[in-house]
Order: structure tokens, then sequence, then C-alpha cells
């Protein structure tokens, strides 16, 4: 099946969620390479007067996305947030994406992120300011409300798609349970019932099966899938091969897969990808996160991560992981 987004039918269901300080280009491209049919680059401020640091300008480099270049947007102004997208469709954007679900406190105490979610006509201007300023498709991505008490991402979603939202994707938490909690899907489902643009539910999808499982529940027209792809990009693959054929092909997620086995040639190339994108000193320091995950996800020993953080240059973090993920450290 595939998924309509404005003009742009994307052949899947199963998309990245943007994440800060982690889905740039290299993981993009990698999520994209395994089967994501949506990959969303990492959250850009909508203020232009930060757009000078070398982290602003590599998140609006739009030349190196394979696939559609979904770029998303955090601030409170909707005439800011209106010129912020006006600029990068200029620069090869082609969905823009409004944040409504970050819950980090130094975005929320700028009123950005979830925070906007307890003003609803803030909202309702923000919307229809950036509608009306691009010609692409704008997208928004939203929690289920502030808190427990106040759940209100049915009234949201309608205001979406009265100023002409194209899609939005809803994380099943609060604003404040952060990260924390069981996901509440029963209100993405309610909110698929209410309106007849297209939801993507995202929240806690870490297996193909779980996947499948939130699709028939929520009704949902797809899935995002953000903390459960680091350290797994492969997972796209997982799940699209279990939504079309009920199994999952694509490499999987245990320790007796580490050596000599299909994670190790993909976690090598991404590595590779982050020294070219980011230069040796940055790339080094991105690397580690990365390789964090691949050790906590494949269950490596905790001298693999020791050994691999410690490394100090490019040459001898990459045969450091050559050791661990290839060899098994066989010195």
């Amino acid at each position: 099946m595939s998924l309509q987004i404005g003009p742009h039918r994307l052949a899947g269901r199963v998309l990245l969620a943007p994440m800060a300080g982690v889905t740039d280009p290299p993981f993009r491209a990698l999520a994209h390479r395994f089967g994501a049919t949506l990959c969303g680059a990492e959250m850009l401020t909508a203020d232009q007067r930060l757009w000078q640091s070398a982290k602003s300008r590599r998140r609006m480099d739009h030349s190196v996305e394979s696939g559609v270049r979904s770029v998303q947007l955090a601030g409170a102004d909707p005439q800011q947030l209106a010129a912020a997208a006006r600029y990068n469709v200029a620069l090869g954007a082609q969905i823009i994406d409004i944040n409504l679900g970050c819950p980090a406190k130094k975005v929320c105490d700028r009123l950005c992120g979830s925070a906007l979610l307890s003003d609803e006509p803030l909202v309702a201007r923000i919307f229809a300011a950036v509608v009306a300023a691009v010609d692409v498709p704008v997208t928004a991505k939203i929690r289920t409300g502030p808190d427990t008490a106040s759940r209100n991402a049915v009234r949201i979603a309608e205001l979406a798609q009265r100023s002409g939202v194209a899609a939005l994707a809803v994380h099943g938490r609060t604003r404040a349970q952060r990260f924390t909690g069981a996901v509440d899907y029963d209100t993405i489902r309610n909110i698929k019932r209410h309106v007849h643009i297209p939801i993507i539910a995202n929240g806690d999808i870490t297996t193909p099966a779980q996947a499948r499982a939130v699709l028939e529940y929520t009704g949902a027209d797809a899935v995002m899938i953000g903390r459960g792809a680091q350290g797994s990009p492969w997972i796209f693959g997982a799940v699209n091969d279990y939504l079309a054929h009920g199994e999952a092909t694509a490499p999987k997620n245990s320790a007796d897969q580490v050596l000599h086995s299909a994670p190790a040639p993909i976690i090598l190339a991404h590595l590779e990808s982050l020294y070219n994108f980011y230069g040796e000193h940055s790339g080094i320091r991105v690397a580690r996160k990365h390789l964090g995950w691949y050790c906590q996800r494949l269950s490596l020993p905790p001298l693999a991560r020791q050994e691999l953080m410690a490394a100090t240059d490019s040459a001898a973090q990459f045969a450091c992981a050559e050791r661990w993920f290839i060899d098994g450290r066989k010195d």
C-alpha cells in the first residue's frame, strides 16, 4: 500500500520520525535505503537569526536527500514560521512539517514544540499562515495533549484539517509524559475517526509485529518510527516485509548475527558516511552515539562500547568497529 501526502505518493507505510541530533543526511539515507518511505529531517528553528551556525546550515542543505525532502520547523510565531517555510521550499524542501510534538524543556520553554498544544487559537493561526505561505504540502507532528487531564489532539487534528494541513503524525503521549508511560493508541484511533487526512501513528513502535498491530488497531494510514530505529536502521525493511508477507527477512537485532553478518557492513558504511559528512573531528563524536546504540541493539559486551567511545580518531574508531562487528574482537 502507499501513502498520499499532497502530490506525493509514497510507496510504503513506514516513516522515519524527525529527531534532532539523529536524523542527519547519513542516517536518513540509511533509513531510506532500508525502506523508510519518508525520512524527516532534523528540527530547524524558524528564527532565521539562528541560521548562521554550522548545525543550522547542515540542516538546511537539502541537496543530499534520498526521496521526498521533508523539513521540520519549530517556532511559535506564525509569520516567522511562514517565512522560514518559504525559504526552505526555495532551497528544495518538498514538504514542510510543523513541530508541535517535541517535549524537550529548552523547546517548550520558548513556547514551541508540544507547548503549543495548550494554545489552540495560536495553533490555528500557525497552520493557516504556513499553509498559505507555500505551495508544497504542510504536515504536522503532535502529541495527544498537554497532559492526561487535557488531551485535545482530536481538536488539534480538526484544526489541521480545516486549515489545509495534508497529514498529521501523532505521538501517543502527552507533553507531560515526555517518553515515559504507556502509549495512548486509543486517542490516535479516535483522531482517525474524526478526520479524513492521513494520520500517522507514532510512539514505541520497535518491532514489525507491533507496527502491524498499531496500524490495525488505530486505523492509521502509516506508522512513524523514531527511537526504534536508533541502532537498528534495518527495522524499516523488516516492517515492510512483515506488512507485505507476514514475516521479516531484514537483519535481526540479536547477538548471534553480529559476526560475519548483515549488520556489520551496514554499520561500517554508516561510519564512513558520518566521517565524510561531518569531517574528522565532528564525525568521530557523532559516530559515538550511533555506535553506542548499535552495541546496545546487538547486545555487545560493555568492553565494546568502552573501546569504541575511547577512540580519538576516525581510523582508530573504524578499526575498533571492524574488530567488534566483523571479527568479534579477535585481537
